[in-house]
């Protein structure tokens, strides 16, 4: 690492003339210390000291607040508890803290508590939880479940153990207006919408998937429309663009507007928890507003390269441990760099004012192209028919988006107004899934691949730059040449 870092700088500082040489001595410098901040991530996790009583077979009781929003299923419930005090048996404060080396155990990291439904609780609650830590199962059905839990800075977790409640509102307090809004949007969803339309509503708006079943889950896969079910850049497009409308149409100016427009978005998208999806597209949306509103340009591609940085920086474990971090990025890298090329091969196909047939299908091409290897290599299928279902779902997701919400704030208001509209709602969701499952149904819906090797990204990968830095030269020649 060392002799890399150095190469990059004599690089950057002697052939600085040389502007290609120079870019590649950057290249080099960063991804030497994008190595240096993920090895500093790994070594912190090994350093937790909790991870020794992992699998120990002994009563540990610790004091400790929840910090999500609990992850609620049929007969159980997962609470994501950021312990402060740890000790050796289940007397609690009567007895000794826990030490290690004469100093207090380090509490740094996360455990995830599975116990049952009820009694209830909720984020901020202070918890007294006695029970057995253990190191989260490494491989479940092929799926590495302690690296999943690893990005969320999760080392430990505990079943069934015994829990009391010691207080109430230890969290944030912005956190809990905006779960308790969150839960009251839901409250009304499933007072008028009934399943399997009421979860993709929760999915559509949250990126919520906990009420949408296994066998619907499986017909999203085969189908490529797994996407709509997380919040994505188009949600968030919307929701800003439906902030700013609004504030302007209340007499707002427009730098007023502009600034409470990101605060919302902020809120916004910490209330869904803050998915990769959600905060690559609000750190993205953010950078456009701003370029609009200081009257700067801005390039998509710049803007994605530092919405990655932000996010590596603060978690670097999300690179090479979240799946749907890799997936959020590669979509909108191969929706700027091909869509442009795709709507062009495409140009007689065409653009309906309501039913935007060629941009549709271009967009889900180019970003199809770009997240096939990645879906080829972690979930072994390539879904054959989703440019079909895309054309026919995606166009639509706007107009359902701003129902969905008109609906959700007219029910939390009115009762009466939730139920008028809640029909409507109804019926486009059920669309929706009218139309997901109908195509799953087809025999060659996607196409089963095993066993593939990592060598298959790579190779995949350097195809497509390699397309990717051909196509770009070939667009500039032609624009010379006009």
């Amino acid at each position: 690492m060392l002799g890399l870092l150095i190469f990059g700088l004599i690089l950057i500082s002697v052939l600085l003339k040389y502007k290609k040489i120079a870019i590649a001595g950057f290249c080099i410098l960063f991804l030497t210390l994008g190595i240096w901040r993920h090895q500093e991530a790994e070594t912190q996790i090994s350093k937790s000291k909790l991870q020794i009583y992992n699998d120990k077979n002994e009563l540990i009781t610790l004091i400790g607040v929840v910090s999500d929003e609990p992850d609620i299923w049929d007969k159980s419930v997962k609470l994501k508890v950021t312990p402060k005090e740890f000790f050796q048996n289940s007397t609690g404060q009567e007895s000794e803290k826990l030490e290690i080396d004469g100093e207090p155990i380090n509490a740094s990291g996360n455990i995830l508590i599975t116990t049952r439904r009820y009694p209830e609780y909720q984020y901020g609650d202070k918890l007294k939880i006695t029970g057995k830590l253990e190191a989260p199962v490494a491989d479940i059905n092929g799926f590495n479940y302690q690296d999943y839990l690893k990005k969320d800075g999760i080392y430990s977790v505990m079943s069934w153990p015994e829990i009391e409640l010691l207080g109430k509102g230890f969290g944030n307090p912005v956190m809990n207006i905006l779960f308790s809004f969150k839960n009251k949007f839901k409250e009304t969803a499933q007072n008028f919408i009934s399943p399997p339309q009421e979860g993709f509503l929760e999915a559509l708006i949250f990126g919520d998937e906990n009420n949408i079943s296994q066998e619907w889950k499986n017909k999203l896969n085969f189908t490529g429309t797994r996407h709509i079910a997380a919040v994505s850049g188009m949600n968030i497009t919307i929701i800003s663009a439906l902030l700013l409308s609004f504030l302007l149409s209340l007499g707002f100016w427009r730098n007023q507007a502009f600034y409470f427009s990101v605060i919302l978005l902020v809120l916004y998208i910490l209330m869904i928890g803050a998915p990769a999806s959600a905060v690559r597209a609000g750190i993205m949306g953010g950078l456009f507003m701003a370029a609009q509103h200081l009257g700067r340009m801005s390039a998509a591609s710049r803007a994605v390269v530092f919405a990655s940085t932000i996010m590596l920086f603060f978690s670097p474990l999300l690179l090479k441990l979240d799946v749907g971090f890799q997936l959020s990025f590669l979509a909108i890298i191969g929706m700027i760099y091909l869509q442009p090329i795709f709507s062009e091969f495409l140009k007689k196909i065409p653009n309906f004012k309501y039913f935007p047939l060629r941009t549709t299908l271009s967009a889900t091409l180019s970003a199809q192209v770009f997240t096939l290897p990645i879906l080829i290599y972690n979930f072994g299928y390539i879904p054959l028919i989703s440019p079909i279902t895309n054309i026919l779902i995606v166009p639509f997701l706007a107009p359902i988006t701003i129902l969905i919400f008109i609906f959700g704030f007219g029910g939390i208001i009115f009762y009466s107004l939730g139920f008028i509209l809640s029909l409507p709602t109804w019926l486009v969701l059920t669309y929706l899934t009218k139309v997901i499952d109908i195509f799953s149904q087809f025999p060659f819906a996607s196409l089963k691949i095993e066993n593939v090797s990592w060598v298959f990204l790579v190779i995949a990968y350097l195809i497509l730059g390699i397309i990717i830095w051909r196509l770009q030269e070939s667009q500039k020649l032609k624009f010379l040449k006009y």
